[in-house]
């Protein structure tokens, strides 16, 4: 059930109208390519919040716009060549997904506007020079995940406070991967847990790093951030009930699958932020320009269903603080 109602925000549809109505006359609807590590099926839904977010500007796809789009399905050595793909089919705006994705459209272009999606700390990725004044082609929404891993921790020892081994599912390909567990460790004193780390690069290393964590006997899950999240969650869900393991994933997609809790920006509204930038530059704004936004809106949500099939009793100031419980 939602606790607190998601308030969107409908900016620039009626300054779009004109520029729309210019495309649709001349013919040249503007071409922009999206570039993501995961897959279609696994993101319909935040890529309908990106529509979404285009249409309230006046953009619709096939009529006075074109999006080209290219999903890497978790192959993360695919992305350098469908960037290129997409410089090629001149595309006027290329909206990147994750490190990785930002990371290759980069490579193959200094001057096309790159949007940016879910990346965790762009400045340390020495993607933008600052969140102010980026500075160069790429701009957009940082979904802050490093800030946010000491939170998750926390979160996940007062909703399991018996845990002391706790497992971190993470990829090490995706540079944000290394500050978050830096991060993980530095709370991990203060809470008396032990961290114990398990590599995923792909689909096939998901249930061994699940088996080598129940072998070293770990009281709970932590996911961190990167690109495979969204990908696997269906099998990550899976995993956790098989082994009958409490954790804190990333996506509500998770959760509402059967993991028990998570707590990440909301990517639905990251993704319809996303559609603002497009907008903006398509009317003449430059990437250089235009501060990176960061998450205005968490979500924390528990599936009291799987706590109650692990036998666990949240505690009622947490379920209180939740924007989600599903039972």
């Amino acid at each position: 059930m939602d606790r607190r109602a998601f308030i969107g925000t409908l900016a620039g549809g009626l300054l779009a109208a004109p520029v729309a109505a210019e495309a649709q006359q001349t013919g040249k609807a503007p071409r922009i390519g999206v570039l993501a590590a995961y897959s279609r099926e696994a993101s319909a839904f935040l890529w309908e919040s990106f529509r979404q977010g285009l249409t309230e500007r006046g953009w619709e796809d096939g009529r006075n716009i074109i999006i080209e789009t290219r999903f890497a399905e978790g192959k993360f050595d695919k992305l350098h060549a469908f960037a290129e793909e997409l410089v090629h089919q001149n595309v006027e705006i290329i909206v990147a997904v994750n490190s990785p994705g930002t990371r290759a459209a980069m490579a193959v272009t200094n001057s096309i506007p790159i949007v940016m999606l879910e990346v965790g700390d762009p400045v340390a990725t020495g993607f933008v020079k600052s969140l102010a004044r980026p500075g160069g082609n790429v701009t957009g929404v940082s979904s802050m995940a490093r800030d946010l891993t000491r939170k998750r921790l926390e979160l996940l020892k007062q909703a399991v406070p018996k845990a002391s081994r706790i497992a971190v599912i993470m990829n090490r390909d995706d540079p944000i991967t290394a500050p978050q567990l830096r991060d993980a460790e530095e709370a991990a004193g203060s809470l008396g847990v032990q961290l114990m780390r398990f590599e995923v690069r792909g689909a096939d290393d998901l249930e061994p790093a699940f088996k080598a964590a129940v072998a070293a006997r770990a009281d709970a899950v932590l996911r961190l951030v990167d690109p495979l999240v969204v990908v696997l969650a269906s099998k990550t869900a899976e995993l956790l009930a098989r082994y009958q393991l409490p954790a804190i994933v990333v996506a509500r997609r998770e959760v509402e699958l059967g993991a028990l809790m998570s707590y990440f920006a909301d990517s639905r509204d990251a993704y319809r932020r996303a559609a603002g930038y497009v907008d903006r530059i398509l009317k003449g704004a430059k990437a250089a320009d235009l501060p990176v936004e960061q998450p205005e809106k968490f979500e924390l949500v528990i599936n009291l269903k799987t706590a109650k099939a692990l036998g666990l009793t949240i505690p009622t100031s947490l379920l209180q603080r939740a924007d989600q419980v599903i039972e």
